[in-house]
């Protein structure tokens, strides 16, 4: 098996202003603060508009056909190519590689037919990934849609008044708090059936810190697992049996809301989809509805305006916001009919399982190149 030196196959253009991307260039992160983050990659199989990268970024364009970009992109995530990435990247303060040490990684040029099967498979996985975002933004369009979320307008007044009784009701005397726009989305929202969660849950508490473990048995959901749209169920943390054992109050069951409480994306909600055993850290909330409530659906609620401007209204403190289980309790949340909740609820549960197919298919490519790699150098 030949080894390709990467300068001699590619070009390398840093972000700059006019490094302007094309279909099928390769992106390198260069820059990172851990080499965890330096050396993610990504592969542009559609490109519908203008776009650029950061100075903290390299794209990386084949100029030879010897070398096929999809194949180059799986290459990049093996343990080769992260081994050699984490060999030439500079701790200076944070982990840093300029373009002359991008272009010491050596590529290993597999026959032509595997490269187009690698690449193949990488494209599925693109296709898949963007049939995995249509999915979910048709999801929201239909609840916006079902809620006439899409036609309110909001009140942005200069000044406001709120009632003595208001401030004695909630305890809450910054303004922030009482915003007209919050009372119109709550009075929009009851002209529909509606309960509040306090009415409709099982349960709402927080999870516990838990003893981490790199081998564990069990998962461990913390809120940097919870994403835009759906938990990162590949990145999860591991715990002992016997420390989940020990910690009944913060397992996590089938379609239960985990709610990110604390810091940067507070009141973002993803559902557990997952039959796997776990726990929340006590930094992530579960939210357990009562039967009959679509988890899914709701889910979308508490990620959309509904559960954004309830989230900014009754979020706490001031050094970091915090939102505790007895302001979800307060969330009013509407209730549409079963087969309009599962409707929406099948969307988000479909955007879910393509992403997880996508995913796979980007290890089978990856594990591909690994087999290839391994085969090729035994004696």
């Amino acid at each position: 098996m030949e080894l390709l030196h990467q300068t001699g196959s590619m070009g390398l253009l840093r972000g700059q202003f006019s490094s302007r991307l094309e279909e099928r260039d390769v992106l390198l992160n260069i820059v990172g603060a851990t080499l965890d983050v330096i050396g993610r990659s990504a592969f542009v199989s559609r490109l519908e508009d203008e776009a650029n990268i950061t100075q903290a970024m390299v794209f990386l364009r084949c100029q030879t056909p010897d070398v096929l970009p999809g194949f180059l992109f799986a290459y990049l995530n093996t343990k080769y190519g992260q081994d050699q990435i984490a060999r030439y990247a500079r701790p200076t303060g944070q982990y840093n590689l300029n373009l002359q040490e991008v272009g010491h990684i050596c590529i290993p040029l597999l026959p032509a037919h595997e490269q187009r099967a690698i690449e193949q498979l990488i494209l599925s996985a693109g296709n898949l990934q963007d049939a995995s975002m249509a999915s979910y933004a048709q999801a929201e369009q239909h609840l916006e849609s079902e809620l006439g979320l899409d036609k309110l307008t909001y009140q942005n007044p200069v000044g406001y008044v709120a009632q003595f009784s208001d401030l004695e009701t909630s305890h809450r005397s910054d303004a922030q708090h009482y915003q007209p726009r919050f009372k119109q989305l709550i009075d929009h929202i009851s002209t529909c059936p509606s309960a509040r969660v306090r009415d409709i849950r099982s349960l709402n508490r927080r999870g516990l810190q838990p003893i981490y473990l790199r081998n564990g048995d069990v998962d461990v959901v913390n809120s940097q697992h919870l994403g835009p749209k759906h938990i990162d169920y590949d990145g999860l943390e591991k715990t002992s049996a016997k420390s989940f054992a020990a910690a009944p109050e913060a397992h996590i069951k089938k379609d239960d809301l985990l709610i990110y409480t604390t810091g940067a994306y507070i009141g973002r909600t993803n559902v557990y989809l997952s039959d796997a055993p776990a726990m929340a850290s006590n930094h992530v909330n579960i939210l357990r509805l009562q039967p009959g409530i679509d988890a899914a659906y709701m889910a979308l609620v508490f990620q959309s305006i509904v559960g954004q401007f309830q989230t900014q209204q009754h979020a706490r403190g001031s050094a970091q916001a915090e939102l505790y289980p007895s302001d979800i309790d307060r969330f009013v949340v509407p209730l549409l009919d079963a087969d309009k909740q599962k409707a929406i609820g099948d969307l988000l549960r479909e955007s879910l399982a393509k992403q997880q197919e996508s995913r796979r298919l980007l290890d089978q490519a990856k594990t591909r190149v690994e087999q290839l790699i391994e085969a090729a150098i035994q004696p």
